[in-house]
């Protein structure tokens, strides 16, 4: 769902305002674009420039990957062990503030705020009706892209309702977490107050979707009865429910589904290249997830990386059907199907079959950076496991946590659970850990837990339950911000 439209200094300087030149040599020529101080003149620009801010989402692919390769779920794989060589340092929990994907994370999700603060600096340039909704969609992802940045760098640079543009790197400083947390607080509020149950156009935000992540983000912050009350809005609202069929969640078919909360939608019709990856239409980390040389029924080729690991694989419990819809097992499928592959780096014999590659589409002009297959963002099985984990992990009753949890593990015919207490929540978790590998909230959910250092190789207390801001950024803003500690 992208439109490409020319808005001048949307994105200007690198990371917080990322420019990038294509040469050294500058004309002075006309500009052919309107400038972008007039340019909110009509409905229908506040529509383009809405569209450009839910661009940014489709760059969100890194983040699911490395949310994964960052936990215990996967290895980092790849074709040897330089093969992109920042993914596999965070693999290996030695990543510097000098690396890319770090970088790209931080830059792509301070144009994804750029591009929604400038909508909100110019929210008062016209009247009409349902720019309320247009608003409501775009604090939304304002607050999605800041939720990204607070989950990776902890204390951010915050700025509300206006553009980041060149020069403010020298005054605007890193914000406490706790403020940012409030503006994301008070955008998905306002969100949820103003956005419809159910939306034309698949993939824009809907009230359920605002008020899941608005429940996530109190749960990420311990916030345990917020948490319970907002999610319980979505889970009593009759919209959602769980879908019968597990394995038809992840396939093209399954897309946007009723239990579908919030999906980023990609396509297969127009993608770029290795230098400019964040300008794919595709979700770029399916073939980086797919499968090395792969010549067989169903599947295509990809890059071996983020490669789910034996433990991974045996943490699933006898019977649960979801097991082999998460993981592939290739040596057992190429026995079953005939289907060759070659090994890469790390090797372990599982892919993240949720996230490789199916044959079939257009996948124009590089299949492996070119793939249509949505990121499930939020799905109703998630905000059922953070309900539970709400309820339980608040006090504020057990029945109804495990009332939420056996709902997931029915579906996945398993029996149902009844612990109370710390054992319900350790069950809670091994739930979510089941439910959503391959989806990139397992990191994330052992640090905001306390539990990253009992699970992850190489993790340092103190140090990694943060990533290091990349380095040219504080450079940028002229050496005045301080470093998250341990990097």
């Amino acid at each position: 769902m992208k439109t490409f439209i020319n808005i001048k200094t949307i994105i200007v300087l690198l990371g917080l305002i990322t420019l990038q030149a294509c040469s050294d040599d500058f004309i002075d020529v006309e500009s052919q674009d309107p400038n972008s101080e007039d340019f909110f003149n009509t409905e229908e620009d506040y529509q383009d420039a809405l569209v450009g801010a839910y661009d940014l989402l489709q760059s969100t692919y890194i983040n699911v990957m490395l949310g994964e390769i960052a936990s215990d779920n996967t290895l980092a794989g790849g074709e040897s062990a330089t093969d992109v060589i920042g993914i596999q340092e965070i693999d290996d929990m030695i990543h510097t503030p000098v690396n890319q994907q770090l970088r790209d994370i931080w830059g792509w999700m301070y144009a994804g705020v750029n591009r929604a603060n400038y909508i909100m600096e110019f929210q008062d340039n016209l009247d009409f009706a349902g720019k309320n909704e247009i608003l409501a969609q775009t604090r939304f992802l304002r607050a999605y892209y800041y939720f990204e940045l607070v989950k990776w760098f902890g204390d951010v640079p915050l700025k509300v309702d206006e553009r980041i543009q060149f020069g403010d790197q020298f005054d605007i400083d890193r914000t406490p977490k706790a403020e940012v947390y409030a503006q994301i607080e008070a955008d998905l509020i306002y969100a949820a107050d103003n956005l419809p149950v159910t939306q034309a156009e698949a993939g824009r935000i809907t009230k359920g979707a605002a008020q899941s992540l608005l429940g996530k983000v109190y749960l990420y912050q311990d916030k345990f009865s917020e948490a319970a009350q907002t999610l319980d809005l979505v889970i009593n609202s009759g919209n959602y429910d769980l879908v019968a069929d597990y394995e038809s969640i992840f396939e093209q078919e399954g897309e946007n589904n009723v239990e579908s909360v919030f999906e980023v939608q990609y396509s297969d019709q127009e993608g770029a290249g290795f230098g400019c990856l964040q300008c794919s239409e595709g979700n770029v980390a399916v073939g980086f997830n797919g499968i090395r040389n792969y010549a067989g029924p169903t599947f295509e080729s990809g890059f071996s990386f983020n490669v789910p690991t034996q433990e991974s694989y045996d943490f699933f419990e006898e019977g649960d059907i979801r097991k082999d819809i998460a993981i592939l097992d290739i040596e057992a499928w190429s026995v079953e199907t005939g289907a060759t592959y070659s090994t890469g780096f790390e090797h372990t014999g599982f892919y993240n079959r949720k996230y490789i590659a199916r044959q079939g589409g257009l996948n124009t002009p590089d299949a492996n950076l070119t793939r249509a297959n949505n990121y499930r963002s939020i799905r109703f099985a998630d905000v059922l496991l953070m309900a539970a984990e709400a309820y339980n992990r608040g006090g504020l009753g057990d029945d109804v946590a495990r009332l939420y949890l056996n709902r997931v593990r029915t579906r996945a015919q398993l029996e149902e659970v009844d612990f109370s207490g710390s054992d319900l929540t350790n069950a809670i978790f091994n739930e979510r850990r089941v439910e959503l590998m391959g989806e990139g909230h397992r990191f994330f959910d052992l640090v905001r837990t306390g539990r990253a250092a009992q699970s992850i190789d190489g993790f340092v207390t103190g140090k990694h339950e943060l990533f290091p801001i990349p380095s040219i950024e504080i450079e940028l803003a002229g050496n005045r911000w301080e470093q998250n500690p341990g990097y």
